[in-house]
């Protein structure tokens, strides 16, 4: 079959032009992103009870649709949290690969059964339910330098007029502002009034309620034999502040009328007042873009940047945006290096392969075969509905040292045959064709299945695995049909004798390759002399082989470890939580005090800051956050203070001046969709029921001795139970004398303090809500119940303080619950010189000897996923063992003969271990990655001897000659095939800037594991030929009795 390819050579070129043609189709129609679709499907349910408390809420909202989502079809787990801002969140986290729009579908129905025992307000709100995927992919801020135009105008300016479009773009799951100051008609009641008119506030309500309707009065003529009908119009629910002042309260003696504005204060203004944002002294709102999941991350940013550059002609005078941080932003720079590195690789390959060639010609067949695969490989991307991303481009920068392996195989057997026979370039081509076809497609299904055990694992860890290993089997088949198809043609129409030399030996390149020949031939016969000792001293192979074993044990027991390096984005964020109970002015001042200094830190471009919500801490009036965008990349690496680990240990000298607070500076997560931060998350359960106090007290002396770990540089959590408040206490016997109940007390109370969403109305197209509450002043303190006056039986007005009594006591800003357990989130980071795998050790080390059976742990984010793949890496393994020696054995027919390949890979996988800690690299999942695709280049230099060996031990050679034989004979295309691969990685291993830690990541392990593996291979695979050929022999009973034991090499080879 080859030689018809041979004698075809149209057909030949055909198939590759086409393989070229249809790849350039597929790197047009692919998507860009930074990683294939890994974060896990959410869909998030939130709920809003103004004016409750976190247990409240928890008791009330949360509980009663935990109970009722938990178990939703594909859930992996369940997180929520109750604030005393009266929020209810709740996020469901489904297996990956679940449809997200399905499961939004379940969750809707899910929530739908709980609504009839929701509190009346949380279902007048309504309770949201939307699939959206956790972290942002943009985060942008738009300030004013009018003052006229104030936070209140911003953000409503903003939802109006900017949101809802960014929210119909393609892909963009939600774009949350980080505030809550959309417009209201607020009714700031006056208690003294209504005690004077004797009216209680529920009253209030009631008539606002009564009056602001909508109303479908009907059509007059309709079926009445008139010439014309007359739709009734009616003006609908009020959204002008007189009409509302004008709304009726009751009437008074003398035929006057009490309105609404005889006691209360009506104005348009903000919905709520716990959050503050400011950038450099402006006004300012930051918004966070989140995108579905599943969309294009890339074409999402893309076209957001578009409609914000279509809108900004349109913003009102002095107003304007920045874009603090985007993904594309790092994925653009980040894969301008890698295709960069991508080019720098192919020509190192080409030098490496045309020193060993020593012809332009001969050089030329590699070189044509790299594009084929690489470019092809685009094609079968597009049609498996992957991404141009980080993984496969990683994969085709490997796959360049890989695919040119084959054509290299290709090339020096005709070489040889033609030296060795004389013949010329056609049919010494079909008869090295014939020698090697076996071994190129062996080589084939053993790297093809080395990563076909990978396809089979689910989760974030197999979407990894399976990008990468379908990428390289991609490349890797189309270049063994490139090797059977392509290769073989130029070999019979381009190649000569060496004889025939494209260089005078006495200019600068001829006595280059003169010496090297004489070397590289010297070399060869000294190597073919050193298996004399190690067939005389088998036992040495063995035990090099235990000692390799052992390496691979105790690296793998101290190395780092890890999920995904973290990468310099060129953003920081920033998390700020003072002592309980400190108001929102104070954060602010302070914030903006420090904001100063952070934004004159060298290489910090912006700082924008927000109080009342935190990252890590949440919401709540002593919480704040910011945002650092850095400056370009490029402008930063060449100052050493510049670095993103400098600017952040400079934030936090520069923050230390804030006394009272908890301040930390952290880069976002590696991997978008899983957290806030990158570092160690995980949730500290209470499985007894306890109440809060004991939690917090058993979570405080659990990060304590976390803390005092070397490996672990904070640990901390924003649970804390040491917030001031009151605990109310009804006086019931006293309330039912004077004809009082206790819903009336408690309206009351919600009325005046809590704020009552009485009803909504319409304005610039937007519905917004009337909110009814006592005027600021008059809430202050708990002195002001005795200005709130409630109507007894008898008509007269009572002070709220007669029937209510207040006890000062502290409690939690917000309860967090982790699968229906009330729960304590905590972050953890590692110190200098230890990994996220360190602290993972520390921490279940911790939990060991703190907590007791009611505690337990489960991790989240990104140390979920980590977790999740340690426990698949050596079932990854093995499987890839198992499959590659069964193919072999198949190959063999031998059940034996597989293990002189096996064994050979030991050498090589503890070098790769010790590559990485050399360069003080983790065991992430890039590494691990590379370690199965180093085990499938190490399985080929061996087949390549024992193929050959086995060929000349069926041609009547003895077992130490045919042995012999091969490795010399195959020792010019194995290091020439280890040397390009190794030399391609270099870029990789040596990369700074951009993506650098991704990088030395994936191919560190991998260039100093063929190294090593290489050079112990060349040593110990014939001696494993011999070891297993014999039993094999013995074992069949073929063995011959005239083998000579030992052999001397010679220059016939």
């Amino acid at each position: 079959m080859i030689k018809n390819f041979i004698n075809r050579p149209v057909l030949s070129t055909v198939i590759s032009i086409l393989i070229v043609i249809l790849g350039v189709l597929g790197i047009v129609s692919l998507p860009v992103s930074q990683y294939p679709d890994i974060a896990p499907v959410t869909v998030s349910v939130r709920a809003n009870y103004g004016g409750a408390n976190a247990e409240t809420v928890l008791k009330s909202v949360v509980i009663p649709l935990e109970e009722q989502i938990n178990g939703v079809e594909n859930m992996d787990y369940i997180v929520s949290s109750a604030s005393n801002s009266g929020a209810a969140n709740i996020t469901v986290y489904f297996k990956n690969g679940t449809d997200p729009d399905n499961a939004a579908v379940l969750v809707q129905n899910r929530v739908s059964y709980a609504n009839a025992i929701l509190p009346a307000e949380v279902k007048q709100a309504g309770v949201t339910v939307e699939k959206r995927e956790a972290g942002n992919l943009m985060f942008l801020t738009f300030f004013s330098e009018n003052p006229d135009f104030d936070e209140v105008f911003l953000e409503n300016y903003l939802s109006i007029n900017v949101i809802p479009g960014l929210k119909r773009i393609t892909g963009v799951g939600d774009a949350e502002e980080f505030g809550g100051k959309n417009y209201s008609m607020r009714i700031w009641l006056d208690p003294q009034k209504l005690q004077a008119y004797k009216l209680n506030p529920t009253e209030v309500t009631a008539a606002i309620s009564s009056q602001s309707l909508e109303a479908a009065a009907g059509t007059l003529g309709q079926n009445s034999g008139s010439s014309y009908e007359y739709t009734i119009k009616y003006k609908g629910k009020y959204n002008k502040v007189s009409e509302y002042e004008n709304i009726v309260l009751k009437a008074l003696e003398g035929g006057r009328i009490l309105r609404l504005k005889d006691v209360a204060k009506v104005e348009l203004d903000a919905l709520g007042y716990t959050s503050f944002s400011e950038s450099k002294g402006r006004a300012a709102i930051a918004m966070g873009i989140s995108q579905t999941p599943g969309a294009n991350a890339h074409a999402v940013v893309q076209n957001i940047d578009k409609y914000l550059k279509s809108i900004e002609k349109d913003l009102p005078e002095g107003v304007t945006y920045s874009i603090n941080f985007n993904v594309n932003t790092f994925l653009d720079a980040a894969i301008s290096k890698v295709v960069s590195t991508l080019l720098e690789a192919f020509l190192l390959v080409f030098l490496v392969v045309y020193i060993f060639l020593q012809d332009f010609r001969s050089t030329l067949i590699p070189a044509i075969a790299v594009p084929v695969s690489i470019v092809g490989t685009f094609f079968f991307l597009n049609l498996l509905g992957y991404s141009i991303n980080m993984l496969t481009l990683f994969a085709l920068v490997l796959a360049i040292g890989i695919v040119v392996d084959d054509a290299i195989v290709v090339v020096e057997a005709v070489h040889a045959k033609m030296e060795q026979t004389h013949e010329k370039a056609k049919p010494a081509t079909i008869s090295a064709m014939n020698e090697i076809t076996g071994a190129i497609i062996s080589i084939t299904l053993v790297m093809a299945a080395v990563f076909v055990p990978v396809t089979f694992i689910e989760g974030t860890t197999g979407v990894f695995y399976k990008q990468f290993g379908v990428t390289l089997i991609i490349a890797i088949v189309i270049s063994a049909v490139n090797a059977l198809t392509l290769s073989p043609v130029l070999c019979s129409l381009f190649l000569k004798p060496h004889g025939d030399k494209e260089y005078e030996e006495k200019s600068a390149i001829g006595k280059f390759f003169h010496k090297f020949n004489i070397a590289f031939n010297a070399a060869t016969l000294k190597y073919g002399q050193t298996f004399t000792f190690f067939l005389r001293h088998k036992w040495v192979t063995l035990v090099l082989f235990a000692i390799a074993g052992g390496g691979i044990y105790f690296a793998n027991k101290n190395i780092q470890t890890g999920f995904v390096p973290n990468e310099d984005q060129g953003f920081i964020l920033m998390d700020l939580s003072m002592i309980p109970g400190a108001s929102m002015e104070r954060v602010a001042n302070e914030m903006r005090e420090v904001s100063k200094d952070l934004n004159n830190i060298p290489g910090v471009k912006d700082f924008t800051f927000v109080t009342g919500n935190g990252m890590l801490s949440g919401s709540g009036s002593n919480n704040g956050m910011g945002f650092f965008t850095l400056k370009p990349f490029e402008e930063r690496s060449k100052d050493p203070r510049q670095s993103i680990d400098a600017i952040i240990g400079q934030a936090f000298a520069a923050a230390s001046k804030i006394k009272d607070a908890q301040i930390l500076f952290f880069q976002p997560p590696a991997v978008s969709g899983f957290g806030m931060g990158a570092g160690v998350s995980f949730a500290l359960l209470n499985k007894s029921g306890a109440d809060v106090t004991e939690i917090n007290q058993t979570a405080q002396e659990f990060m304590a001795a976390l803390n005092a770990r070397p490996e672990v540089k904070y640990a901390q959590t924003s649970f804390n139970t040491n917030y001031p408040q009151y605990q109310m206490d009804i006086n019931v016997e006293r309330a039912m004398q004077s004809g009082i109940s206790v819903s009336e007390i408690l309206s009351a109370l919600q009325n005046y303090i809590g704020g009552y969403y009485a009803t909504d109305f319409t304005l610039y197209g937007k519905q917004f809500r009337v909110m009814v509450q006592a005027l600021p002043e008059d809430r202050k303190d708990v002195n002001s119940l005795n200005g709130m006056f409630i109507r007894t039986g008898s008509g007269e007005m009572a002070p709220l303080s007669e029937y209510v009594t207040m006890q000062r006591v502290f409690g939690p800003q917000a309860i967090s619950r982790y699968n229906l357990y009330t729960s304590v989130d905590i972050s953890a980071a590692n110190n200098e010189g230890y990994s996220t795998g360190d602290v993972v050790k520390a921490v279940e080390e911790v939990a060991a000897q703190t907590l007791n059976a009611n505690y337990g742990i489960d991790y989240t984010g990104l140390t979920r996923e980590e977790q999740n793949a340690g426990s698949q890496t050596i079932i990854i393994f093995i499987l890839s063992l198992v499959f590659t020696y069964f193919i072999l054995s198949a190959q063999y027919e031998s059940y034996l003969l597989p293990l002189s390949v096996l064994m050979s890979l030991p050498f090589g996988i503890f070098g790769a271990y010790l590559g990485q800690w050399l360069f003080g690299l983790e065991n992430n999942i890039y590494f691990q990655i590379s370690l199965i695709m180093l085990m499938g280049l190490l399985a080929k230099n061996a087949i390549l001897i024992v193929e050959f060996a086995v060929q000349r031990r069926r041609m009547g050679e003895s077992l130490s000659k045919a042995a012999i034989n091969a490795a010399m004979a195959r020792l010019r295309p194995i290091l020439m095939t280890s040397f390009a691969f190794i030399v391609g990685l270099l870029p990789l291993v040596f990369a700074t800037g951009v993506g650098a830690a991704g990088n030395r990541s994936v191919a560190t392990g991998a260039a100093v594991g063929q190294l090593i593996g290489t050079f112990f291979g060349l040593v110990v695979i014939p001696v494993l030929f011999v070891i297993f050929q014999d039993l094999q022999e013995r074992i069949s009973g073929h063995r011959h009795k005239t083998d000579e034991i030992f052999a001397t090499p010679t220059e016939e080879y």
